[in-house]
């Protein structure tokens, strides 16, 4: 390892300090069989100048949305992202995703991740915000531990419209949280109150998400008066972009708000790292996940930011832990502020609205050439489900040799949508783009 910085004199005080002879000596233990016992196969190395020209030609094999036409959603979307975002994000101060301990020393960052909490409160209508969770999914995981916590019981309901991952995530946290887990079936692409009602006796929460995984409007008012009726929290899995449009959960009874941040202000980035968010009433602000930023004032009487509301112990006692997440994606959450800030309410609401109209213009293109909605009769928000006429699977291949990306293969998730896909349609897709969709998945 020629690249550390250690003479042999160090390497045999070491040694002797340990009180072995030699560096082979470490690894006896080790089967020989099971060692590698040769110089790595690696390609003799390059100057500054060539091994940035090899990255490019690396970085030219991928497809991105700015060469090829996509309609792919399923919870990572193609949304416009400002070039304020990246100057703003680019300034070394900001320059971290870490959360900062010391408070006389981070007051920029510290405000930054309030501001945050702040916006995803007021889109949310909620009370407090944590800092940010690592993604859509596991801070669904997070609040169903909220919830056995704050309400003693050891079940959780999720209906099965909700994003796939975000069910197998819960799922796969559930036995160490001891949750039993209950799906909540659909029913022509929404949620039967009166079912979820029934799923959610003895339930700590219920998530539903609305817009749903297909794209359809949800009774949310309905489905959260269904859980509370039960005395389940209801908890609302959202998009940060339909709030603009839609009506904010805690206006119509919810307990928590969570959701994948993805779309306000991050590219799509090979799915990731993206950020999640987790907002909530004030009575469950002491058993929120991950950290919460306050405002308070120094001795000079000065404004001034801090961690609050929680010990650093918290997060890294398992016994006193309500989370595995000891810090937060700050920096991918200021990104969501930025675009947040920038877009403003009206910019909010337009940004909806322009989503809502460009994919019900897709829906009539794709009927008038013949294909069938798989939900006709549902309200849709920014994607659809669209039957084919043969395996979507075929499609999807059929349409990427022509650089068209026509939508996710709901049949990778639900019985019986073999041939359908989800077609999600942002801003980014003007009609012309659209059209093109509907000649290619024609041709197909």
């Amino acid at each position: 390892m020629s690249y550390l910085s250690l003479t042999e004199r160090d390497r045999e005080e070491m040694l002797a300090a340990i009180g072995v002879s030699s560096v082979e000596e470490l690894f006896r233990d080790i089967p020989a069989g099971v060692r590698f016992d040769r110089e790595l196969a690696l390609d003799p190395a390059l100057g500054e100048q060539e091994l940035s020209r090899h990255l490019e030609e690396l970085a030219a094999r991928n497809a991105d949305t700015s060469r090829e036409l996509s309609f792919l959603g399923a919870g990572i979307y193609d949304h416009y992202v400002p070039a304020i975002v990246d100057a703003v994000l680019q300034r070394g101060e900001l320059l971290t995703a870490y959360t900062p301990y010391q408070p006389e020393m981070s007051q920029g960052v510290l405000q930054a991740i309030f501001e945050y909490q702040t916006a995803i409160c007021e889109l949310t209508g909620m009370d407090v915000s944590n800092a940010s969770g690592y993604d859509g999914t596991t801070v669904a995981a997070d609040a169903c531990f909220v919830a056995k916590h704050a309400t003693g019981r050891s079940k959780v309901a999720v209906t099965e419209a909700t994003n796939p991952q975000v069910r197998q995530v819960i799922k796969t946290y559930a036995p160490g949280f001891g949750l039993e887990v209950v799906e909540v079936p659909h029913r022509d692409g929404t949620t039967s109150p009166d079912q979820l009602r029934q799923a959610a006796a003895d339930a700590a929460c219920v998530i539903f998400q609305h817009p749903n995984f297909f794209g359809c409007l949800e009774p949310a008012p309905d489905l959260a008066a269904a859980a509370a009726d039960a005395d389940a929290i209801p908890v609302a899995h959202v998009d940060l972009v339909s709030l603009g449009v839609l009506e904010a959960p805690g206006a119509y009874g919810c307990g928590m708000a969570i959701g994948e941040g993805q779309s306000a202000g991050n590219y799509q980035s090979f799915a990731g790292p993206h950020y999640g968010f987790l907002a909530a009433r004030n009575e469950f602000i002491r058993r929120m996940p991950g950290r919460i930023v306050g405002e308070t004032v120094d001795a000079a009487g000065e404004r001034g930011y801090v961690l609050t509301l929680q010990t650093r112990e918290q997060h890294i006692r398992r016994e006193k832990a309500t989370s595995n997440i000891t810090t937060n994606q700050t920096l991918l959450a200021l990104a969501g502020l930025v675009h947040l800030s920038w877009l403003g309410p009206d910019g909010l609401r337009e940004l909806g609205e322009t989503c809502m109209a460009l994919g019900e213009y897709a829906k009539r293109r794709l009927v008038a050439a013949g294909f069938e909605l798989v939900f006709p009769e549902r309200t849709t928000f920014k994607e659809f489900a669209v039957r084919v006429g043969r395996s979507a699977k075929e499609v999807v291949g059929a349409a990427r040799a022509h650089g068209v990306h026509p939508g996710y293969a709901l049949g990778r998730d639900y019985a019986g949508l073999d041939d359908a896909l989800l077609v999600a349609v942002t801003e980014r897709r003007a009609p012309a783009d659209i059209d093109r969709l509907v000649e290619v998945i024609a041709q197909a």
